[in-house]
């Protein structure tokens, strides 16, 4: 078969495939185009989902004839020289244009600030119709109609109208928050409109108007720097999660990613601090010399690749630990909400409510009563003690002892309930501490101290497990024999493609030593690390420390109670316990008085 030049229209079709894989994809390229072009103001309009319509509209800096007629030209930029290794700007290729034109209905009409008129062109199919003057407000307006018209074998895959116009939102609100000095509208017959007004220099703001007003309460600022790497943002504590990984956005020299190696980091940064199946909010920037970072690995832009990937991952690691570290004690905001909902008339969380309506009976406000069923006795009081209070000096204390009292961020603890629930007084409020879930967390972690103080005990196997492997594995391996050695781990080279396994970590019990090797072999070999062993060892100091706890049920004297919320306050990540869930929650003495609407 004889080779063939193929046409223009059909060389735009299959750059239409890579680049514009549905209705978001076009949004996302002409926002950024709008966004180079410098604009302040951005709305965007769909109909059908972005099926029907999706226009586009700026303030930037405008177009005139010859530009527009360029711009719906394959390859046609103004955005880059003649290197790819020096890239500042969101689109660069100058595919996006040609490619929804060749399979939709494009118009464009655009002004230049300084001009006295504008112009409009139109692509139907691949095909220019008309070029024409028309009038326009300085800026750019770009309708795109019929998607996939000209291919109506891409109808096929797209999914619902809903969704469709689910995924153009997330879109803006990735925009939304790389740019806060751009007022964002978008708005459309298949849609409630949605407004995202320019916030200056505040980020937080922005974050707060796509994220919700919880996260500016339960966020921790980031600043970090690496050889000449930076990381800025904001994490979540880590009590503060949602369901799905859809509130973790990353971006790169103010490019939208979505980068497996960043998420991965994420994940790998609240390990042991959030429950399975639940994901941190986090909002990341890297920025780095471009030519660090290749940007043209996707056709999409929504992956990149670094030159150093293990020193990006690090520093995303690094910062998020040290963040959580500093300030990671808290406790979610809305975890005092929930408890204030838990208050309302009607609220029943795990049961239904009561045939035959409500009754003293079975309200769940009823009073307590002091006896209970199947021979328990009623928790004793702490009548007969001397209490201490929020502003004396506890009589029991021991002369060394600091005073409890409310100028503690956690207060003085005034009650134990249940034998499972210490109650304290703060200066502006109460808190109410999980005794198990809070001891946990500070064995916990006085137990991943010592895991890095020192080399770990290993146990010397009286046979040597020969593994075999490929040898690119073994040679990555061998690298980080020493690291793996401070874990407890001995390996050695045992010919071309095999490893030998001396020791292995006492701690660790008995281990299945070609698993373990071969999972820190595929970790490496993907994320030039050996985190592995260590992410098992803290998981078995993890269960150790939840065995070895202050266990539920076990009544606590006032100076014990003290002495564990005086180590809470000291230690890194005592908000929570190594499962995730929140050791305690805070009132404020304004919730409380609306529970007995005072306020």
């Amino acid at each position: 078969m004889a080779i063939r030049q193929l046409s223009e229209t059909l060389i735009n079709q299959i750059a239409a495939g890579e680049v514009i894989e549905r209705p978001a994809s076009a949004a996302k390229e002409l926002i950024e185009n709008a966004l180079d072009a410098g604009a302040t103001r951005i709305e965007i309009a769909t109909a059908g989902g972005g099926k029907a319509l999706l226009r586009v509209s700026d303030n930037g800096s405008g177009m005139d004839a010859a530009d527009l007629e360029l711009a719906v030209r394959r390859h046609c930029t103004s955005k880059i020289s003649e290197t790819l290794e020096d890239i500042r700007t969101l689109g660069f290729r100058g595919e996006a244009l040609p490619s929804i034109g060749s399979v939709a209905r494009l118009s464009i009409a655009s002004r230049k600030r300084d001009s006295a008129g504008g112009h409009e062109i139109a692509v139907t199919g691949g095909k220019i119709a008309h070029m024409r003057p028309a009038a326009a407000n300085p800026g750019t307006i770009v309708e795109v109609r019929d998607l996939f018209f000209a291919t109506p074998a891409r109808l096929k895959f797209l999914k619902t109208e809903k969704a469709e116009a689910g995924a153009i939102t997330e879109i803006v609100k990735r925009m939304a928050i790389a740019f806060p000095a751009v007022r964002f509208v978008l708005s459309g017959s298949d849609r409630t409109t949605l407004e995202f007004p320019a916030t200056g220099d505040d980020h937080l703001a922005r974050m707060a108007q796509v994220l919700g007003k919880e996260f500016r309460d339960n966020a921790i600022a980031l600043d970090a720097v690496r050889e000449e790497i930076s990381l800025t943002g904001f994490a979540g504590v880590p009590t503060f999660n949602r369901g799905n990984s859809a509130h973790q956005y990353a971006f790169v020299n103010g490019r939208p990613v979505q980068d497996k190696l960043i998420l991965s980091a994420i994940r790998g940064a609240y390990a042991e601090t959030i429950p399975s199946g639940r994901y941190p909010v986090a909002v990341l920037s890297i920025t780095l010399d471009p030519a660090l970072v290749d940007v043209n690995v996707h056709p999409a832009k929504s992956d990149v690749r670094f030159r150093d990937p293990g020193l990006v991952r690090g520093l995303i690691v690094g910062a998020i630990r040290e963040a959580l570290a500093r300030d990671g004690s808290r406790a979610a905001t809305t975890g005092a909400s929930d408890m204030l909902r838990s208050f309302r008339p009607g609220f029943q969380p795990n049961s239904q409510r009561p045939q035959g309506g409500w009754s003293a009976e079975t309200s769940p406000s009823r009073p307590f009563q002091p006896t209970t069923g199947f021979g328990e006795r009623p928790q004793a009081s702490f009548d007969g003690l001397s209490m201490p209070t929020a502003r004396a000096e506890p009589q029991f204390s021991p002369p060394s002892a600091p005073e409890p009292n409310a100028r503690y961020p956690l207060g003085a603890a005034r009650a134990q309930i249940h034998a499972n629930y210490i109650v304290a007084q703060t200066e502006d409020g109460l808190v109410i501490v999980d005794q198990h879930a809070a001891h946990e967390r500070l064995v916990f972690e006085a137990m991943r101290k010592a895991l890095h103080s020192k080399r770990l005990a290993s146990q010397v196997l009286l046979i040597p497990e020969i593994i075999d492997i490929p040898e690119e594995d073994c040679d990555r391996l061998m690298q980080h024999a020493a690291e793996l050695s401070e874990l407890g781990l001995a390996i050695e080279r045992f010919g071309p493609g095999a490893i030998a396994v001396r020791e292995t970590p006492a701690m660790l019990g008995e281990v299945d030593a070609h698993g373990l090797i071969r999972q820190l072999a595929d970790e490496i070999a993907e994320w030039d690390t050996a985190s592995g062993l260590s992410a098992k060892l803290e998981y078995v100091a993890a269960t150790m420390a939840c065995h070895g706890s202050v266990r539920s049920g076990r009544r606590l004297r006032p100076e014990e109670m003290n002495a564990l919320l005086r180590e809470m306050e000291v230690t890194p990540g005592s908000g929570q316990c190594n499962h995730g869930r929140p050791t305690y929650i805070e009132l404020k003495l304004s919730d409380i008085e609306r529970l007995f609407g005072r306020s």
